[in-house]
């Protein structure tokens, strides 16, 4: 699918893995921990009290992306990431520090976010 970022992540221990090609075979999978890891799906349109989507401003050839969100040891946005059909570009966050990054303008492509606590957060780059 264009522009899509398939996650999968452990119940158990909370390990993420980026998927290039997943397996079609029956009774087969990513498995950590014993178990078959479960796809992340992002979500796009904002529920919680905290700000998870991403949002973006143009400037010159760059978007300057942000979220909204608190950069807390113990829940913040983990990484970032731009994808446009067969590229990627991912910038890791920590605590403490802002929860904003600078990418190259791609029209059409999309904007993912991952919170510590909340999941998978996306946006269409127009």
């Amino acid at each position: 699918m264009k522009n899509e970022l398939i996650i999968k992540k452990c119940k158990t221990c909370g390990a993420m893995v980026k998927v290039l090609k997943d397996c079609t075979c029956e009774n087969c999978g990513i498995k950590c921990c014993g178990e078959e890891m479960e796809i992340l799906v992002p979500n796009s349109v904002e529920a919680a009290v905290e700000k998870h989507v991403p949002t973006y401003e143009k400037v010159e050839d760059e978007i300057f992306v942000k979220v909204n969100h608190v950069m807390e040891k113990e829940h913040y946005i983990e990484w970032v990431a731009l994808v446009k059909d067969n590229k990627e570009y991912t910038v890791n966050l920590y605590p403490e520090q802002n929860a904003e990054c600078r990418f190259k303008y791609i029209p059409g492509s999309t904007i993912y976010a991952y919170c510590n606590k909340h999941g998978l957060w996306k946006k269409d780059v127009d």
